[in-house]
């Protein structure tokens, strides 16, 4: 293979794993509509948890 191939390859693999990433970020949830209020917004249909998870810092939180 020529080199530029290679320097393509790697780019490429690069820029894939960055994207899964990125896709991997955010917080686990329900999807809510737009119009949802805010108070209504993440809750689970089951039973009232005791207490809500803590929020704990991440990596990347200030890239965000």
């Amino acid at each position: 293979m020529s080199k530029t191939l290679v320097n393509l390859a790697r780019l490429t693999l690069v820029l894939s794993l960055t994207g899964i990433v990125a896709v991997g970020c955010g917080r686990k949830g329900d999807l809510d509509r737009p119009s949802t209020p805010v108070e209504q917004q993440n809750k689970r249909g089951g039973p009232a948890k005791a207490q809500p998870a803590q929020d704990r810092p991440f990596l990347l939180d200030p890239l965000l």
